[in-house]
């Protein structure tokens, strides 16, 4: 028999649910009205539909007049449970498919629901039972999506969604709010290609920073943290330099700005304003790859200029400068030495040097925050400012037919697969490529919590939401009239740059950590033996069970050795990306016989195992190599 209206404790049994999941979303839904809930019709087959104006003026159903359960099963038929892991429905309708799909998720799968209506969720809580999809934390549903707020709700879903995602469309939707879905969707995507690549690089730059990090040691824990920059400069304004092509047009104004504003250069422009009589404040270095020293060979030492680099920058880079520099907090740097030698502040981490050199502009206090050369985007079709390294690399190529502007144009069509459009200030479109825009969506996250004014003065390039456009002329006009007070800058002359005398008792650390990390290689020897010969002993439960106990007694020894497996993990990020993505498809396993699973975990086991004997060789090579450093820098210590 149909009901004239669904039970009152249905909604109350969903909201307490939804408090406990999602204040926000529970608190806006709430605030529904009962009066303002869609107008809800029985069908068929007892359940409940809704009617909507559609774009063209007709009603449009929600679901199907005769049973809209079944209707919810049909639209699942076309997707993949087994391999994807992120479901990504455009539409939440009244909830009849996404309490389908919720019973066919497989493993930590989970589903992002995108609906603009508030109005239609209360309705859909009111008559459909959610309760336990709600609970199970596998349900996100995003009312107005914009990119902080995927980045926000997302990210601790990354790899899950690396893994696999799938779209599903909820058609009645579709033609309620067509553009407000295609613009979710897009969103998403490009959500997906900032995550993708910032995985890609995590995953593949792993061992050469962590080996940075370790061969930086010295200098770490000798020279002063940046602790005495935090608010050094507040109030003052700061200009972030940057290499894009745009810096042209204003380098020669930077000059004038000595004094009065703080100048912050990514290394890409070290040299270029160096050579230019520029001499910046503070240069920034993040970069781990040894063709960064280019930046700052031939550059006569200079003590006005403040080196701040994370510390897995190349450590050439850091042996290369002279004059003071100071070295970021960072977490493998506190797995090898202890927190008391690592203590220091740190910063974000810096997807460039341009966000690193921003990250720094905020921490000490600088406003407003002016960009030059930040085009992220190939303004008149270049990459890079004219002087740059890269072109000094190019010039044995040049010739009168193959110039500059050739290799700059060979640069972008090679890039022309990940090539997008996007608007500059005045509107107009200009081409930029997957990995500039994934830094723009960086900057346009980092500016939407700044306290700071933003100005982008870089007069070309892409449009950066939360930033103020004028010219550069303009923003030295405004804000650099006045001389920074000379003692914002006395601490150059009162600091201690260089402690000698914290190196052995690093050097002491450091030799007990590989130590630890030996021990971890003779549990995973073991372990591998023990492994293959369970996989002969599966049609043999009473010797699997001896053998396995062993297997347990060293997965208990490799737990409690947690620093040196936090090491070693993180110079091997591949190990950890494997056990995550085969502990995922074990769960997806689940209705398979004892045997099977029995059969899937040992494999599991051995290539897991394998993979963190792989991370013990190369992190003891990597902390053999930081020792020697530590000797040499310990001989030269002695001989001064």
């Amino acid at each position: 028999m149909t009901l004239s209206a669904p039970p009152a404790e249905l909604f109350l049994k969903n909201m307490r649910a939804l408090w406990r999941a999602d204040h926000w979303l529970a608190h806006r839904v709430d605030a529904v009205a009962d009066e303002d809930r869609l107008a809800i019709q029985p069908t068929r087959s007892g359940a409940w539909t809704a009617a909507v104006p559609a774009a063209h003026g007709r009603p449009c159903y929600l679901h199907s007049r005769y049973d809209p359960e079944a209707e919810a099963e049909k639209l699942l038929v076309d997707l993949d449970f087994d391999n994807n892991y992120c479901f990504v429905v455009s539409g939440f309708g009244l909830g009849y498919h996404i309490r389908a799909m919720y019973e066919k998720l497989k493993g930590d799968a989970i589903i992002v629901a995108i609906e603009p209506s508030v109005e239609s969720l209360a309705t859909a809580l009111s008559c459909v039972d959610l309760a336990d999809v709600i609970d199970s934390g596998k349900l996100i549903v995003l009312l107005r999506p914009n990119k902080a707020t995927f980045h926000e709700r997302l990210k601790p879903h990354n790899a899950l969604i690396m893994l696999g995602a799938q779209f599903v469309a909820h058609p009645p939707s579709q033609q309620i709010a067509g553009e407000f879905h295609a613009a979710a969707r897009k969103l998403f995507t490009e959500f997906v290609t900032y995550t993708r690549v910032a995985l890609i690089t995590l995953v593949s730059n792993a061992q050469i920073t962590c080996r940075n990090i370790a061969n930086n040691l010295p200098t770490y824990v000798a020279t002063p943290p940046i602790d005495i920059l935090r608010g050094r400069f507040a109030g003052c304004p700061a200009i972030v330099v940057s290499a894009g092509p745009s810096l042209r047009k204003n380098i020669h104004l930077l000059d004038e700005t000595k004094g009065r504003i703080i100048i912050i250069a990514t290394q890409t422009t070290y040299k270029v304003l160096r050579q230019r009589g520029v001499i910046p404040d503070f240069v920034v270095s993040l970069d781990y790859h040894e063709k960064s020293r280019q930046f700052f060979e031939g550059i006569e030492p200079s003590g006005d200029v403040h080196l701040v680099a994370e510390p897995k920058a190349t450590w050439h880079v850091i042996d290369e400068f002279r004059g003071p520099v100071s070295l970021l907090s960072n977490p493998f740097a506190r797995l090898l030495l202890g927190d008391e030698l690592a203590a220091r502040d740190g910063l974000p981490p810096g997807a460039t040097v341009a966000h690193l050199a921003f990250y720094l502009a905020r921490y000490a206090g600088c406003s407003p925050i002016i960009f030059v050369g930040q085009d992220l985007a190939y303004t008149g079709y270049v990459y890079y400012v004219p002087g740059v390294e890269m072109h000094d690399t190019w010039r044995s190529e040049i010739n009168r037919f193959n110039t500059m502007e050739m290799k700059e144009w060979e640069r972008l069509v090679r890039a022309r697969e990940a090539l997008r459009k996007v608007k500059d200030a005045q509107g107009r479109e200009l081409y930029t490529d997957d990995l500039l825009f994934t830094y723009l969506e960086q900057f346009e996250k980092d500016f939407a919590g700044c306290p700071a004014k933003l100005i982008n003065a870089t007069e070309g390039g892409a449009c950066i939401r939360g930033t103020e456009s004028m010219t550069l002329r303009a923003a030295l006009d405004r804000y650099g009239q006045h001389p920074i007070p000379a003692e914002r800058f006395a601490y150059r002359r009162n600091m201690q740059w260089y402690d000698r005398t914290r190196h052995q008792p690093a050097r002491n650390e450091l030799a007990s950590r590989l130590d630890e990390v030996r021990a971890v290689g003779d549990i995973c020897d073991e372990m591998s033996k023990l492994l293959e010969e369970l996989q002969g002993l599966t049609d043999r439960p009473d010797q699997f069970n001896r053998r396995l106990t062993r297997v347990d007694e060293l997965r208990t020894v490799l737990r409690s050795s947690d620093r040196a497996y936090q090491i070693i993990t993180s110079a091997s990020q591949m190990a950890e990306l494997r056990r995550f993505t085969a502990d995922r498809q074990l769960r997806v396993a689940a209705g398979k016989t004892e045997g099977e699973r029995a059969l899937k975990q040992l494999k599991r086991d051995m290539e897991f195992v394998k993979s963190v004997r792989e991370g013990v060789d190369m992190v003891t090579a990597m902390l053999r190599g930081a020792l020697d450093r530590f000797d040499r820098v310990l001989a030269e210590d002695t001989r001064t």
